[in-house]
């Protein structure tokens, strides 16, 4: 098939899909890029409706691709065989031609977060004791990621339980960050992030509780959502909000959005348009007073981009909240580890414990310390924190912070013994900054804010008040027409080279 010479232009992919079919058809062709898997999630979908490429083509591409690149990167495992997916990929064109359609991401490679079962495939979880164990049937939101015609490859790596913000397991180990493969890609959610990052998947799915859409997202430079915890979720309302949620990751926010939509409970984010920043108003909260210790250059990148939002009509302004992030802190620890009780079996069963990550051990025997009286104060903090986050909702319409503390570090590391000068005291220390829209459920994107001198990435935490969340993915569009961030992509390294 003849390549066009791409011409970026996302935003016209509505457009050109309300113009009568063969002159949609012709423009669209002529937007596309060189290579398949340059194409947006998008992109993609639409090329293959109108058999801009076939689904035979995709898999050729992607796997081509992954198979040059995953033995570096680690970022997909339990691989399905390249002939299987080939196979699939042939189906779903036979079914283009007789016209059956099975969704946005009809033909499309798509690899689910190990945390998450999909039917007849290793289901790990990144633990010793899943090592070989097969899924039964798919959960909720992989039925709804297959119902629209995914192709299943494969699954993407996870620490061991999801726990820490580390990608690396005794089973599969450590994923590399798209822009260094030596440096860690964040997590939990690093085997997606990387994934995207890297251009070997065109979506992924994730899981958020302490900044696992947002942290890997911000290491590897693209999107990574955290939806407000009723959108995706079918536990939990709006005065219970869940701790953590399901929620996608793109290379772009339309993609996001895209894949948004398919894991929601009520499919609502359509027609979203980048809102004007003419007079938006932001609550800067840097490393709140000094509380949080941030790797020096973090701070001056965000800065940065926030200059740029003012440079387009918004407002920012560096605020503090009278909330004492001590007892935020205080908060999450207590209802964090108390909930790790739900894995007491395995550490009292001296057959498993001794195949428990240390951290997990850990923190199960931090939650034995807390008592029915500890939790009620924990959630009594929580409460207050709703009250105060109404506060500052009133004022702002967004509230900032840098997603990470540090830059992707090296992923022979676990996790960051200090920061600047400063001792963590725990494993997850390091990780504080994201919990402050964890505890309040609430909706938030991370966006890129550039790279440091060694070109680690970097991105910022774009929070809304809970149930904005069209809100925020609108100034997430916004913020897309005026920084370039994601059009810097890594150099990738080879297996063979």
């Amino acid at each position: 098939m003849e390549r066009r010479n791409f011409v970026k232009n996302t935003m016209a992919l509505g457009a050109l899909l309300s113009v009568p079919g063969p002159f949609s058809t012709r423009l669209f062709a002529a937007r596309l890029p060189s290579e398949i898997t340059d194409f947006t999630a998008s992109e993609l979908s639409v090329a293959i409706r109108t058999k801009q490429v076939s689904c035979l083509e995709v898999m050729q591409a992607y796997l081509s691709r992954i198979n040059r690149y995953n033995p570096v990167y680690n970022a997909i495992i339990s691989r399905v065989s390249d002939r299987e997916l080939l196979k699939q990929a042939q189906d779903a064109d036979h079914a283009l031609v007789k016209n059956e359609y099975w969704g946005w991401m009809h033909g499309m490679p798509h690899a689910v977060k190990d945390l998450a079962p999909v039917k007849d495939m290793v289901y790990t979880q990144g633990s010793p004791m899943f090592a070989k164990r097969i899924a039964e049937e798919d959960s909720a939101i992989v039925a709804k990621i297959r119902n629209q015609g995914a192709i299943f490859i494969g699954k993407t790596n996870t620490p061991e339980f999801g726990l820490g913000s580390q990608t690396y397991n005794p089973v599969f180990g450590a994923t590399g960050s798209a822009y260094d493969p030596k440096l860690t890609a964040g997590g939990s959610s690093g085997g997606g992030a990387c994934g995207l990052g890297t251009r070997m998947l065109p979506v992924a799915d994730g899981g958020d509780m302490m900044g696992s859409l947002r942290n890997p997202a911000a290491f590897n430079n693209v999107i990574g959502f955290r939806p407000s915890t009723t959108v995706v979720m079918e536990e939990g309302d709006a005065e219970d909000r869940l701790l953590w949620t399901s929620g996608p990751m793109g290379r772009n926010t339309r993609d996001t959005i895209q894949l948004l939509n398919t894991m929601a409970l009520n499919p609502v984010f359509y027609d979203l348009k980048p809102m004007n920043l003419k007079d938006v108003k932001m609550g800067w909260m840097g490393n709140l007073g000094n509380y949080l210790a941030m790797e020096p250059g973090i701070i001056e990148l965000c800065d940065a981009a926030l200059a740029k939002v003012e440079d387009a009509g918004g407002k920012v302004e560096a605020m503090q909240s009278s909330f004492r992030p001590s007892d935020l802190w205080e908060c999450w620890t207590i209802l964090r580890h108390h909930r790790r009780l739900s894995m007491l079996d395995y550490y009292e069963d001296p057959l498993t414990r001794d195949l428990l990550k240390p951290e997990l051990i850990w923190e199960i025997e931090q939650g034995l310390n807390f008592n029915d009286n500890d939790v009620e104060r924990a959630n009594r903090i929580r409460a207050n924190w709703y009250v105060e986050l109404e506060s500052l909702f009133d004022k702002f319409d967004f509230l900032v912070l840098p997603t990470a503390q540090v830059f992707p570090f090296p992923n022979n590391i676990h996790w960051p013994k200090q920061i600047n000068g400063r001792e963590m005291d725990t494993y997850h220390r390091w990780m504080e900054v994201v919990i402050l829209g964890s505890l309040g459920g609430l909706p938030v994107v991370n966006v890129p804010v550039g790279f440091d001198a060694q070109g680690r990435p970097m991105g910022m935490q774009v929070m809304g008040k809970f149930g904005d969340d069209k809100k925020v993915l609108e100034f997430a569009l916004a913020y897309e027409q005026i920084t370039n961030h994601l059009s810097v992509r890594p150099k990738l390294v080879a297996a063979d080279d």
